[in-house]
């Protein structure tokens, strides 16, 4: 069977598995759409008072889309092209799940999975600044951003395959998970956004 076939819609509902609300609802009997934010990323799952289902909510998140990689370059070894398309199938399907009816995430953790896969060094590098960021500012939001912001930098460096499907595919995922990001952009215009560590979810 084509790879591209197989591999791109199994990326995407891997991606679409929502753990966050899956893992909130089976241990607390809670739907986290409901509660702060109302996203079901691991952030807000950590906010609502679990952090341990948001420690678990975020290792889920990134291994689902770093596995969706994996598969594809397992079935086609150097292709680059499928590899990022792919990484770009398992964001969108986290981003927009058709389980939740497209209401998902905010694709940053899925986003690492895929960089992990794809570039181990990027994605070091990205998580960098990603930790450098909220540690000087404490918000997730903003260092979700920045780091996703970077990463096509770090990409384009430590990925040697440069094609326009790579180049776009590399270029879409941070923004993507910018425009995700649009109501914390207001929020910290305004200064009414939540730093790390604070009860209330916004991020």
């Amino acid at each position: 069977m084509n790879p591209w076939l197989l591999s791109i819609p199994l990326a995407y509902l891997l991606g679409s598995i929502p753990f966050g609300y899956l893992l909130v609802k089976i241990f607390r009997n809670e739907d986290i759409r409901a509660t702060g934010s109302g996203n079901i990323g691991a952030t807000n799952v950590a906010r609502s008072g679990a952090k341990g289902l948001g420690i678990a909510t975020l290792l889920l998140d990134v291994g689902k889309s770093f596995l969706a990689v994996k598969i594809a370059q397992h079935l086609a070894p150097g292709d680059w092209d499928l590899a990022v398309v792919v990484a770009v199938a398992a964001i969108l399907g986290h981003v927009f799940p058709v389980w939740l009816r497209f209401r998902g995430g905010k694709g940053v953790a899925s986003a690492l999975g895929v960089i992990l896969a794809l570039s181990p060094a990027a994605a070091a590098c990205t998580f960098g600044i990603f930790l450098v960021v909220v540690l000087l500012t404490r918000y997730v939001s903003l260092a979700s951003m920045i780091g996703s912001a970077t990463f096509p930098l770090f990409g384009l460096y430590f990925i040697p395959h440069r094609s326009p499907i790579v180049i776009d595919g590399l270029l879409f995922i941070p923004l993507l998970v910018i425009i995700k990001h649009r109501e914390n952009i207001r929020r910290l215009v305004a200064g009414t956004e939540s730093r790390f560590g604070k009860k209330k979810a916004e991020a």
